[in-house]
This record gives structure tokens, C-alpha cells and sequence, in this order.
């Protein structure tokens, strides 16, 4: 028995290549994921597939790894490498409308691997999961509206409601693959 619980406990992402290659798997994959975007008329915050990569690195490589990770991919579309929605790219758009949401994905990413690592059960690690996406959908639309000078209320509405059904996707996807790969 004491063996199961050693094996259950082990980190994820063991040698070190591992984390590399895991690290620029997410680099690639958060950038890729904004291009995955669909455009909403009612608001400037598209909806692109990064959230999923940016839960999925907190879970798969943990707080240390996924924050660089994910500081990384800011840096790169800050430095101007077209990494944001739309293929936009440069230090304007990390304070433009969508910006609360990306300066969110580091701190998300090391709530997700912290939370997921410590929890025990399946409903504890799927709470982990939403309450890192809630800090990224939560930044996003305080910055959203006071970016916009939006009542909270419209910010609300504008910067998380439309995003709700397709985060809970999200957060389902990133727990099946979290469960699959810590059973491996």
C-alpha cells in the first residue's frame, strides 16, 4: 500500500528533459491556442483555446514550471513575436482590453499545479481547476472594465458570462488529461 501512495504522490513531469520539453510543448501551445480565436461582437475578448493550455501547464508541470511557461509567452508577445489573439503582438496589448486576462495566465498556471497537486479526490482537483480559471476570467474583466470604465455588473457580462460554457469545457478537458496522466 505504501508503495501505491509513493507512486500517487510522485511529480508528474520527473527528468529534467521532460520539464523542458513539456515547458516548450505549453510555450507553443498557449501561442498556438490564440489563434484558435472567435471573435465576439459585443465584446473585445475573443474566445481562443489558450486557457485550456495554460490550466493544463499548471497541472502537468507544476507552480515553478508552468509560470515560467507562461511568463514566457508574455514576454515573447510583449518583446513583439505575434503570440496574442488575432496574431497580435507587442507591449500595448499587455494593456489593452484583454490584458487582466493574460497577466492572469502565470498566476492561474501556478494556482492550478499548486491546488492540483494538493488535493485529494476528484472534486477537490476539479474545484482547483475553476478557481484557477475564475482568477484568469476574474483579472480579465476587472481589467476589462476598468480599461473600459464598465460598471461591474456590464464587466461581468462582458468579460465573463459569454465565457462560462466554454471554460467549463475547458476545465473538464484539463481534469481528463490531469487524471489520465497521474495514473500513468
Amino acid at each position: 500500500m505504501e508503495r501505491v501512495i509513493r507512486t500517487l504522490t510522485v511529480p508528474v513531469a520527473g527528468p529534467l528533459f521532460e520539464r523542458w520539453a513539456l515547458s516548450l510543448f505549453f510555450l507553443l501551445a498557449t501561442f498556438l491556442g490564440a489563434y484558435v480565436a472567435v471573435p465576439l461582437p459585443f465584446t473585445p475578448v475573443p474566445l481562443t483555446l489558450q486557457t485550456f493550455f495554460v490550466l493544463l501547464s499548471g497541472v502537468l508541470l507544476g507552480r515553478g514550471w508552468s509560470v515560467g511557461t507562461q511568463g514566457a509567452y508574455l514576454g515573447l508577445g510583449g518583446a513583439g513575436m505575434a503570440a496574442f489573439a488575432g496574431a497580435a503582438a507587442g507591449s500595448a496589448h499587455l494593456f489593452g482590453p484583454t490584458a487582466g486576462y493574460l497577466w492572469a495566465f502565470p498566476l492561474a498556471a501556478a494556482l492550478a499545479g499548486t491546488l492540483w497537486r494538493r488535493s485529494e479526490g476528484a472534486a477537490a482537483r476539479w474545484l482547483s481547476l475553476a478557481l484557477a480559471d475564475a482568477v484568469i476570467l476574474g483579472a480579465g474583466a476587472l481589467w476589462l472594465g476598468l480599461f473600459l470604465g464598465l460598471s461591474p455588473w456590464k464587466a461581468f457580462w462582458m468579460g465573463v458570462a459569454p465565457f462560462l460554457p466554454g471554460e467549463a469545457l475547458k476545465v473538464a478537458a484539463v481534469f481528463a488529461v490531469g487524471t489520465y496522466r497521474r495514473r500513468i
